[in-house]
């Protein structure tokens, strides 16, 4: 009997089918995205100035002082990631999300928002919170499990951090949607809002929602994709076919890819993507093509899936290094700039560290607290129930977090 070459034997029941190897030809395309004439980038890993026509009139202002101020935005927002996470290691929070390697993906879209705009965030994005005028002490109690975020979203135009994946692209398209709906957008005084997620959560189904209805609504949104390569321990060919870009063609509205370590061409390219939007132009895809360069948060070992060559390659690559070694070559900053920003960072890490460890516990009625916008008695009725049963106890909390 012959057996058709394209037979699939039946799956045995009980038994996991082997995972099918990608696609040669679809790994030398998602490899082929930190280079190449589809990447906008300004300045390259050496610290080398390059041409971009298409983007180079939108960082036409950015003189010494301004890259000094990326370069500290990066540096400050560095250092603080570094902080958090000693405090996960020595308990004082549960958990921490680092963004090491991110920095000029996020401090470039960050600096591109105005304060019209809106922001809605992951859970990564410690560097946008930075340039809404979140500080870093405020992100803490969300990991200590004191708080599910202490800022005012509209006062900041920075959402709360979103814990759902994908969730936030939802969010953001109805904020968007509004905007629109309330003709906010157009003329000198537009308005966008912008988007920020990674690789991974473009295999959820919210985002592709959120796509659908941006484009159908032409909502002035833009969709920032961080492409750090590793949904935790998934790389990202394991999840497309084509670069993430491109998939905004299926949707009809534009997609960029942008070297994500490079500050300049982040803040170039976000900047033509917001002002589409407040235009009227939008919804844009922008994919920041950059590496995570730590674990994807504290509890995860990326020693178990990814190679040490790998991060060792992306070292060369480093976001923070191209900027300090532009700023000395092209021009003239000295090392008593640089004494200072380090000098800063440490005063800002030893602030954290000094705010964490002085943070109060919530007593027990806190879980019951703004759970609804509205009072609502069946909340009021089991907060009184459950306060009733904890008193009952010898010993236990009060009010406060006291004993």
């Amino acid at each position: 009997m012959s057996v058709p070459h394209d037979w699939i034997p039946a799956a045995t029941p009980g038994v996991a089918a082997p995972a099918a190897p990608p696609r040669e030809h679809v790994l030398a395309g998602l490899r082929g995205t930190d280079d190449g004439p589809d990447l906008v980038q300004l300045l390259t890993p050496e610290g080398e100035r390059v041409e971009c026509p298409a983007f180079d009139g939108h960082v036409a202002d950015v003189d010494t002082a301004a890259l000094q101020a990326l370069y500290r935005d990066m540096v400050l927002v560095r250092r603080a990631d570094r902080e958090a996470t000693a405090l996960q290691r020595q308990g004082e929070l549960g958990l921490w999300v680092p963004l090491l390697g991110q920095e000029a993906a996020q401090i470039g879209a960050g600096r591109a928002l105005t304060p019209r705009d809106m922001a809605f965030p992951s859970y990564r994005e410690h560097g946008i919170a930075w340039c809404r005028g979140i500080d870093p002490t405020e992100l803490l109690g969300i990991f200590r499990g004191t708080d599910h975020g202490s800022w005012d979203p509209i006062a900041t135009g920075f959402h709360l951090y979103t814990i759902v994946i994908g969730n936030q692209c939802l969010n953001a398209t109805g904020y968007a949607m509004g905007q629109r709906f309330e003709g906010k957008v157009g003329g000198p005084d537009g308005q966008a809002t912008m988007c920020f997620f990674g690789d991974g959560a473009t295999s959820q189904g919210d985002v592709h929602e959120g796509f659908v209805w941006a484009a159908v609504y032409d909502a002035p949104v833009v969709f920032y994709c961080q492409n750090n390569q590793w949904a935790i321990s998934e790389p990202t060919e394991r999840q497309s076919r084509v670069p993430l870009y491109r998939r905004a063609q299926g949707y009809g509205f534009e997609g960029v890819r942008v070297d994500g370590n490079d500050v300049l061409a982040c803040l170039a390219v976000s900047r033509w993507a917001l002002e589409e939007c407040r235009t009227g132009n939008g919804p844009v895809l922008i994919e920041a093509f950059t590496y995570r360069m730590d674990a994807h948060t504290t509890s995860d070992d990326p020693s178990r899936y990814r190679l040490a060559d790998e991060l060792e390659l992306w070292k060369l690559k480093d976001p923070v290094e191209r900027v300090r070694v532009h700023l000395v070559r092209e021009h003239g900053v000295g090392r008593a700039f640089f004494d200072g920003i380090t000098q800063e960072a440490d005063a800002l890490a030893e602030r954290m560290r000094a705010y964490c460890r002085a943070m109060p516990d919530p007593g027990p009625a806190r879980i019951f607290s703004e759970v609804y916008a509205e009072p609502s008695p069946v909340l009021d009725a089991q907060r009184d129930a459950y306060l009733a049963y904890a008193a009952s106890f010898d010993g236990a909390p009060v009010e406060g977090g006291a004993r």
